[in-house]
């Protein structure tokens, strides 16, 4: 079982249009409403793949009814934290080329009781656990410590962390030890204070991650692949994608893969690859099932391409 934790949800509406002309009035071809957020997309996907999941989130307004009710539909179990403030919805038009442009709303203000609550459902729900998964942006009122408080009464608790955030809260939670950080190329060189131009590059500042504190790092590089440094060594893997139809959720996805096959090792940044490849194939922020996996497409080594640039550098 994996829980999740998603202190910011959203109701995620996707608009698929021919062409996005700013200024223009433009009929969308298809559009959808999934339930969002970082923390609930991963166990989307866990749901999806057969496992179970428990989605700890606050939940606010119709907006977080309808986003509860959403999720009950998926076969997630829902611990919601009730909160004054109505559970945002973020908007997001897909062009047929992939490009997506989104627009995020900043989500309710919780206060110090909300907060506390959030962190005793956690408490209460983890029994059995075998991930948590910490995920997103801290809404309005959680300080930047507020993920690494989480972590450490998780590992006093037993339980093991992935941790899926940027900026001072991930530099704050570095001192807690998650057991897995995953940052994107920007939120990694954003935490070592450096560009990053090649996969070498790249590589280094995960080390230099778990040298702050994270015990292993999962590390996306977009369309140049993924790299995981962890105790058994580092790997660099990638997968073929044929075309690329919406990119929302697809990290969500490969976080979900990986913690299901285990969360160490190659074999789960395997997994971790074929669950994101699926991903960016599906429209809106469908999240993959067994059939839409191709393990065939991806490609993992122990030699990492060091001097290989990536196709947009960190500057």
């Amino acid at each position: 079982m994996i829980l999740t934790v998603t202190p910011n949800p959203s109701l995620d509406r996707t608009y698929e249009v021919p062409r996005l002309e700013r200024g223009a009035v433009l009929r969308a071809a298809a559009d959808r409403v999934d339930p969002g957020g970082k923390g609930v997309n991963v166990s989307r996907a866990v749901a999806a793949a057969g496992h179970r999941t428990v989605a700890v989130l606050p939940l606010g307004g119709p907006e977080g009814a309808l986003l509860a009710r959403l999720l009950g539909d998926l076969g997630i179990d829902v611990a919601g934290v009730p909160v004054r403030g109505s559970t945002r919805v973020n908007i997001a038009v897909a062009e047929p080329d992939g490009t997506l442009t989104k627009v995020n709303a900043a989500g309710p203000e919780l206060g110090r009781a909300e907060a506390e609550s959030l962190l005793t459902t956690v408490r209460d729900r983890s029994a059995g656990a075998d991930w948590i998964a910490c995920c997103g942006s801290l809404p309005r009122g959680l300080p930047p410590e507020w993920y690494g408080q989480l972590v450490a009464r998780a590992h006093d608790a037993g339980a093991r962390i992935a941790l899926d955030t940027s900026g001072p809260a991930l530099t704050a939670a570095l001192r807690m030890r998650p057991d897995v950080v995953k940052p994107n190329a920007e939120e990694l060189s954003l935490a070592v204070g450096r560009p990053l131009a090649t996969v070498g590059d790249a590589a280094e500042a995960a080390a230099e991650l778990r040298g702050l504190g994270a015990r292993a790092v999962l590390a996306s590089l977009g369309a140049d692949g993924q790299l995981l440094v962890d105790d058994s060594g580092t790997y660099f893997g990638t997968a073929r994608v044929p075309s690329v139809r919406s990119n929302v959720g697809a990290g969500d996805a490969s976080l979900a893969g990986f913690l299901a096959a285990g969360g160490t090792g190659p074999e789960a940044l395997a997994a971790a690859l074929a669950h994101g490849a699926a991903a960016v194939q599906l429209p809106g922020s469908a999240m993959p099932t067994p059939t839409d996996l191709d393990p065939s497409s991806v490609t993992v080594t122990s030699e990492v391409p060091s001097v290989r640039a990536l196709t947009e550098p960190v500057r």
